[in-house]
């Protein structure tokens, strides 16, 4: 239930007591002409408070919210014939006193300030109507704009309220997870870590085929530390399926390769980040493929606005002119596919900057998710 379900526990009591108000003024009120059916109208009245405290405390949908209003109305219209038709310019409280805030809090508690307003409004305008618009209405009035008020101010607050849980449970997850791969890191290091760096050492001192699988486990090594550091890349975000797109990049980093990124998230969604870091992907290839296997190649991640801007710079021989529309004339389409074509699809740009002898830069450039702007 959750800091949410104290607002339905406060809502329900309201309706207890708002119930237990109109009983005592249709008790000692002398101006209403049918008693009788006052009383029928407040037999509903509780039959409903007790049906609406167990269905919200099970089930809080749109229906039986809708069906909270259409009973609630009914009840105040039927005071017409209750109270009869001029008891409403004597200034005689409808029956349902007090009891028609209730629908109002639900919505706001349910739908935020938007639909708690909009149902205040309409039950203010029907209980307006029955009491009739004449100069003594003032009191009417008051009690309008303190509804309408109600459901703008404890929406607001439901829905602050809402969100500060929501935070506080993330934060309670990502502290969880920190904690475990802080034990698996120890692990990790007393074992794997040690392995590959010895791997890596007698590699290099024995030479030969052996040298290039120490050059191998030195580069997982990298990677292994990289993935400690920088925690999981697929922890989710904001609760719409965000992953931190700088996390994810950090994962090429290698003894040749570079990777910088901000301390703080670069949160996208995850289909997005996927396509991003093909795209990256591709470009470190490319230098691999171009440059050679020991070729430096460095991977910056920044944002600035609403733009996520990724660069992939070597310094190899650099693109001859006219390099690039001939591999595609020849159906190698390994820029033109996989790095501008996954970019474009996401709305984004890519620049390629390069000259023989000075190496190469591309820019990646894709709209960031709202959650990153001003951040």
């Amino acid at each position: 239930m959750g800091i949410e379900g104290s607002f339905w526990r406060a809502i329900a009591v309201y309706r207890v007591a708002s119930l237990g108000y109109a009983a005592l003024l249709l008790a000692t009120s002398g101006g209403y002409e049918r008693p009788v059916a006052g009383w029928l109208v407040l037999g509903v009245m509780a039959v409903w408070t007790a049906v609406t405290t167990v269905a919200y405390s099970v089930r809080r949908s749109r229906a039986l919210l809708v069906v909270d209003v259409l009973v609630t109305l009914g009840c105040l219209l039927a005071s017409v014939h209750v109270q009869g038709s001029e008891a409403g310019r004597a200034g005689l409280m409808p029956v349902t006193a007090t009891w028609v805030g209730g629908p109002v809090l639900a919505w706001a508690v349910h739908g935020g300030r938007r639909a708690g307003t909009v149902t205040a409004v309409l039950l203010s305008l029907a209980d307006l109507w029955i009491r009739g618009l004449d100069e003594s209405l003032s009191l009417p009035v008051n009690g309008a704009v303190l509804l309408i008020l109600a459901g703008a101010v404890v929406g607001h607050v439901a829905r602050l309220t809402k969100q500060a849980e929501e935070r506080l449970q993330r934060a309670v997850e990502i502290e969880a997870a920190n904690r475990e791969r802080e034990r698996l890191a120890r692990g990790i290091h007393d074992s794997v870590l040690q392995v590959l760096a010895l791997m890596q050492r007698r590699g290099q001192e024995i030479g030969g085929e052996a040298a290039e699988l120490g050059r191998l486990a030195g580069e997982q090594e990298a990677a292994v530390r990289e993935l400690i550091r920088s925690g999981p890349a697929t922890a989710e975000q904001d609760g719409a399926g965000l992953v931190d797109l700088g996390a994810r990049l950090r994962r090429f980093t290698t003894p040749a390769v570079t990777v910088s990124a901000p301390a703080t998230p670069l949160p996208l969604p995850a289909g997005q980040a996927r396509e991003v870091v093909a795209a990256v992907g591709a470009a470190l290839d490319n230098v691999r493929r171009h440059c050679g296997e020991d070729a430096r190649a460095w991977v910056l991640a920044e944002h600035d606005g609403d733009l996520i801007t990724i660069t992939v710079r070597d310094e190899g021989p650099g693109i001859p002119a006219g390099r690039l529309q001939e591999a595609e004339a020849q159906g190698r389409l390994g820029i033109a596919q996989s790095i501008k074509g996954r970019i474009a699809g996401l709305g984004g740009t890519v620049t390629l900057i390069s000259a023989p002898g000075e190496g190469t830069e591309i820019e990646l450039v894709v709209p960031a998710h709202p959650s990153t702007v001003g951040a």
